[in-house]
């Protein structure tokens, strides 16, 4: 353990209290094996890979967000790399600067980084000039900073049917990535799916925390379905861009200003730049021989289809019924449903 420990120790900011803090934490919250045969902790009810703890509690501990901070919040595989996309377009539009937009040459993760990979990285991306940093924590795990500081915070949620089809998918190329051998099928990952154990897991209590939030604070957070930014995505831009603060002028519209932004992070443009085919970039994703692998993953990896209803090509019937009994037990009474 412990060349994991000093991989994950070289971050400067990882003070020696929350180092103890860590070691402590460890020896005393659950655990189980996951997925792909990987370790996961419990951690504030909600699981997480060995490797996910200590950026978790770092940004706990030492996030402090700008006042005009937006934070970008998603369960894995929900849409994340769209949203951050056009958030950052928002906020950096400009009739001059539109053909040499950032986008366009670096990839979205890395124009809007998480903050618990960010408070990691011996260099530290998070810029003054835009306010923008994503983050897969459930919403009671929040660093307090944000929550009392008045960050805005949007949530992008999706289908659970599509999101589990997704994660298999990016499973199965990441597994491939660090010459594994894919030895589980997609049922069994299913299971551990359903019963919460994946990043971030359980999905439904992640959807929960935000959707109770939102309707408690909607001033504060805004929710988006995946399905309803997809079915009108420029509605759904002109109220995000209201929600951050960077709302659209009547001279902007009439310029095809929301246009401009919807074409900039469509699907179609995103997956043909050359920064998003053959850029890449470093994730540590695995725990193997008490070491973290890092493995080099072209950007391509986290663009798969955009679509509604994928899952249809990947999930049985009696799968995706699984899944829709629990998404009714778990969420319908509490009005969140996803009629698709």
């Amino acid at each position: 353990m412990s060349s994991c420990l000093s991989a994950i120790f070289g971050s400067p900011v990882f003070t020696l209290k929350t180092n103890n803090k860590f070691k402590q934490i460890l020896s005393t919250i659950p655990k189980r094996k996951g997925s792909r045969k990987a370790d996961f902790y419990q951690y504030e009810g909600f699981w997480y890979p060995f490797f996910h703890i200590p950026g978790v509690l770092l940004a706990q501990e030492h996030f402090k967000p700008q006042p005009n901070q937006v934070i970008l919040s998603s369960f894995p595989k929900c849409g994340t790399t769209w949203i951050k996309a056009l958030a950052f377009a928002i906020m950096t539009r400009s009739s001059e600067s539109e053909p040499t937009n950032p986008l366009l040459t670096r990839a979205a993760h890395e124009c809007v980084p998480f903050v618990e990979l960010d408070l990691r990285s011996p260099q530290q991306k998070l810029s003054p000039d835009v306010p923008l940093a994503a983050t897969h924590f459930p919403y009671t795990s929040l660093p307090k900073s944000m929550i009392n500081s008045g960050c805005k915070i949007v949530y992008i949620c999706r289908d659970p049917k599509d999101v589990f089809a997704s994660l298999w998918t990016f499973q199965s190329k990441m597994t491939t990535l660090a010459g594994l051998p894919i030895n589980e099928n997609i049922e069994d990952t299913l299971e551990f799916f359903c019963e919460g154990i994946t990043t971030a897991g359980p999905f439904w209590d992640h959807v929960l925390g935000y959707w109770r939030a939102s309707l408690e604070s909607p001033e504060k957070i805004l929710l988006i379905k995946f399905e309803d930014l997809k079915n009108e995505t420029e509605y759904w831009i002109k109220k995000l861009a209201q929600f951050i603060g960077y709302p659209f002028s009547l001279e902007e519209e009439d310029e095809g200003m929301v246009q401009k932004i919807k074409n900039l992070c469509d699907f179609e443009n995103m997956t043909s730049l050359e920064v998003n085919k053959n850029g890449v970039m470093t994730l540590a994703f695995e725990i193997k021989k008490d070491e973290v692998n890092t493995h080099k993953v072209k950007n391509s990896t986290f663009f798969r289809k955009g679509e509604v209803g994928d899952w249809k090509n990947h999930l049985t019937q009696a799968m995706a019924t699984q899944l829709d009994q629990i998404t009714e037990q778990k969420l319908n009474s509490y009005g969140l449903t996803w009629n698709v």
